[in-house]
């Protein structure tokens, strides 16, 4: 693991980052919950984009990985403020983010923001809304009174160590729903879902297929792929999708 470089947002959070130069568009990694930019994904796309000759950013929000703050601290407008002050901060002209679950979310988030910069996207089950839909929707009459009363609570996962989900959290989604609204997406976008996936389901990313404004989106769903979506043919499926929208864009 090599030492990460530093970026300072406006709020003080200290972000990690690894950066790659090359010719554009950006392709910009973002990462899943309690993810970080080490791993399988991030690293894979990073080797893939330098043999590419391509520029490549990956990085973590606050609250994950080598970044400051503490995960139980964070929400998805801080995490939504971390991705776009340092893709304005260090990069240029367009951009093709790769948001993989809950960076999925933020990828949709950051379209509303820098629509004019977006030459295409690609989602890796992505998870929009999911404090609302996932958490909030599943959670009992007992947890939701704990959440209020107590603030957290902690959900199982089938991945690593209990997650603690805050109030805050949950409040805070609510301000960055995107399947409430119109959601306009002026480019290509290209949406990839495994079926056996047990944390985003494949009706999750109908429904965002179904939901969205956009000249061209296309959904892949992969047999037997579940949530990580990083074996060798999974990463081939997602490098495919990167080379249409770029093909696009030259």
């Amino acid at each position: 693991m090599t030492t990460p470089n530093t970026f300072v947002g406006p709020e003080g959070r200290r972000l990690a980052y690894h950066l790659t130069p090359g010719r554009g568009p950006w392709i910009i990694f973002l990462g899943g919950l309690k993810s970080d930019m080490e791993g399988t994904k991030a690293l894979h796309l990073e080797d893939w984009a330098r043999a590419q000759g391509r520029a490549f950013l990956r990085f973590d929000y606050s609250g994950h990985g080598q970044s400051s703050e503490a995960f139980e601290e964070g929400c998805i407008g801080d995490w939504a403020e971390d991705t776009y002050q340092i893709i304005q901060a260090l990069t240029d002209g367009p951009i093709l983010p790769v948001g993989s679950s809950m960076g999925g979310w933020q990828a949709l988030l950051l379209a509303k923001r820098l629509a004019d910069r977006i030459t295409g996207l690609v989602t890796i089950a992505a998870a929009p809304d999911f404090t609302e839909d996932s958490y909030w929707a599943g959670f009992s009459d007992a947890q939701r009174a704990q959440l209020q009363e107590d603030g957290r609570v902690e959900i199982p996962s089938d991945y690593m160590e209990p997650y603690v989900i805050t109030w805050r959290m949950i409040e805070d989604g609510r301000k960055h729903l995107v399947l409430r609204s119109p959601l306009d997406l002026p480019f290509p976008v290209r949406c990839l879902q495994g079926t056996a996936d047990t944390a985003v389901s494949t009706e999750t990313a109908l429904h965002l297929v179904d939901h969205a404004t956009c000249p061209d989106m296309r959904l892949t769903l992969v047999k037997d792929a579940d949530h990580r979506f990083s074996d060798g043919p999974c990463l081939g499926i997602i490098e495919t999708a990167i080379e249409e929208i770029l093909a696009l864009a030259e």
